[in-house]
């Protein structure tokens, strides 16, 4: 599969890119195996992300999903964040090579991860299985299906 116009436009013009000096909250995820590692930056306000930003090292496809991420972030709600899937981002991009599926897999970590730093900076309560993505082994809210 060739990648999309839109995955290519995100890796070549990614949007949101760069450190956060004063983020509200920061998520870092990585996969071992390709090496990729991402860095989500989230600015918050009243509950709503003001503003997002990331630092990606790694493949095109881990930057343009980084960059999608943070598009479809930016002015929602934080509960609303905690629920991008990382299929929705796929779709955004209008899809990806199945061996690129984990780089979406990452960006949606990333998000929650950002999202889970700013609630324990700021003493929210939250359930833990709502950041569990399934492959973390963090919780057992898979373990009932």
């Amino acid at each position: 599969m060739l990648y999309s116009d839109k995955v290519m436009d995100h890796f070549r013009n990614p949007r949101n890119m760069g450190k956060m000096e004063d983020a509200d909250g920061i998520g870092e995820v990585g996969n071992a195996k390709c090496g990729d590692i991402m860095r989500m930056y989230i600015k918050v306000k009243d509950g709503v992300i003001e503003d997002v930003s990331f630092i990606t090292f790694g493949c095109g496809s881990a930057i343009a999903t980084s960059s999608m991420a943070t598009e479809m972030i930016k002015g929602k709600p934080l509960s609303e964040a905690l629920e991008l899937s990382n299929k929705a981002v796929v779709e955004a991009l209008d899809g990806l090579p199945a061996h690129k599926i984990h780089c979406s897999v990452l960006a949606e970590e990333a998000v929650k991860a950002a999202v889970k730093d700013y609630y324990d900076k700021h003493g929210v309560s939250y359930d833990a299985a709502a950041f569990c993505t399934g492959d973390c082994g963090c919780c057992h809210a898979h373990d009932h299906e």
